[in-house]
């Protein structure tokens, strides 16, 4: 095992040598694994798409390009594994909800839900606000503000240039800040429509 982590001109190798992925799989494991866990809510989901992109990276190993920080490159694989089975599951829920119907919900269930629902109230409000940006905006916002790369390695991660992924931030922030100040005067004065 190495003690430094692999070299981006070791990179092309992590698929065909195993001491160069076990090093490469140390080194990322752990923020691989909160970069998923923050986009998705079951453990075992989130397992199964940590190894996902992993063999992903092996498979892809060969055309990585060294103007990528090996994170940098890694985390723009997760994103696209992540994007692709947040489109899959909710294709997923979409059949489930027309093949089973409307459950009816007792009186504590409907309670506990509505709990829940008043709770998440703030971080509602924030994803919503985020839907108003583009697929392209919120990936560098989330990979700088929530995933705490640095805007270099998160243009890297999205495949555009550093000038290109600040001004993608700026907008992203700038928008966010509308929403939001939006949604409280709103809720400030309810009356006005």
């Amino acid at each position: 095992m190495r003690e430094h982590g692999v070299s981006a001109e070791q990179m092309p190798f992590i698929g065909s040598d195993p001491e160069l992925f076990d090093a490469f799989y140390s080194e990322h494991l752990e923020d691989l694994q909160r970069f998923v866990a923050r986009r998705v809510g079951d453990p075992e989901r989130a397992a199964d798409l940590t190894a996902d992109i992993f063999v992903a990276a092996i498979s892809s190993a060969h055309r990585y390009h060294p103007r990528a920080a090996p994170k940098a490159w890694l985390y723009g694989i997760a994103r696209i594994v992540v994007a692709e089975d947040r489109r899959r599951s909710a294709r997923e829920r979409a059949r489930e909800m027309r093949l089973r119907g409307s459950a009816l919900l007792d009186e504590e269930e409907a309670a506990r839900i509505e709990r829940r629902i008043d709770a998440a109230a703030g971080s509602r409000r924030l994803y919503e606000a985020m839907d108003s940006l583009s697929e392209d905006e919120r990936a560098v916002l989330e990979l700088v503000a929530i995933d705490e790369m640095t805007v270099a390695d998160a243009a890297a991660a999205v495949g555009v240039r550093p000038v290109t992924a600040r001004v993608r931030l700026h907008r992203a922030r700038r928008k966010l800040r509308t929403e939001l100040e939006a949604a409280a005067n709103f809720n400030l004065n309810p009356s006005k429509e």
